[in-house]
């Protein structure tokens, strides 16, 4: 049966086979949990936006004053305040490819809809990579920004989408989370 696009609605209701998933012969809960993001990718308007809000309330508690104090004051340095962000970034993204891969499979889709854990990998990249601040006006950018390279996809992130598995539903995420970093980087060197 072929793959359909993230266009296509995902059929919950397939035939037994499909349903036992093609590898394990059951449902794959972990990997549908950590790709929907325990459930978010389900709400049934704009999921990824969605996913794009836990990426950035996570980044705003990984950045925040309370993770930088349990490491103490060596961790007061805006670069190192954030690599507990740096860490969350790379750890979402591998497990984001496992995940995704194993619920499109098990879906059936090259790209279902309800996996939301690439917008939450993408936001958090452009916030780690810009050194954003907590600053209402950079999250908010960085926000919309990442939202419109997301829907958008400039060049190579549509081509990104082509790569197999879990890695092709991350890597455009990832594109558009570089592009929404550089213009951070350009809003703070305007001095917004």
């Amino acid at each position: 049966m072929p793959m359909r696009t993230r266009t296509d609605l995902p059929s919950y209701e397939s035939s037994p086979a499909a349903a036992a998933g093609p590898e394990t012969g059951r449902k794959p809960s972990m990997a549908l949990a950590a790709a929907t993001v325990c459930g978010i990718g389900y709400i049934p308007v704009a999921p990824g936006t969605g996913g794009s809000v836990v990426g950035l309330a996570l980044y705003c508690f990984l950045g925040s004053r309370v993770v930088s104090g349990v490491f103490g004051p060596f961790w007061a340095v805006h670069s190192l305040r954030l690599l507990p962000a740096w860490l969350a970034t790379a750890a979402i993204a591998l497990v984001g490819v496992w995940a995704a891969d194993r619920t499109a499979t098990f879906l059936q889709t090259k790209d279902p809809q309800c996996v939301v854990v690439d917008e939450v990998s993408g936001q958090l990249l452009t916030y780690v990579a810009a050194l954003a601040p907590l600053n209402w006006k950079y999250l908010l950018l960085g926000f919309i920004l990442f939202r419109a390279c997301d829907i958008w996809k400039p060049f190579p992130a549509r081509q990104a989408e082509s790569l197999p598995g879990g890695l092709g539903i991350m890597a455009d995420d990832w594109m558009a989370g570089v592009y929404a970093a550089v213009g951070l980087w350009i809003a703070r060197a305007a001095g917004l």
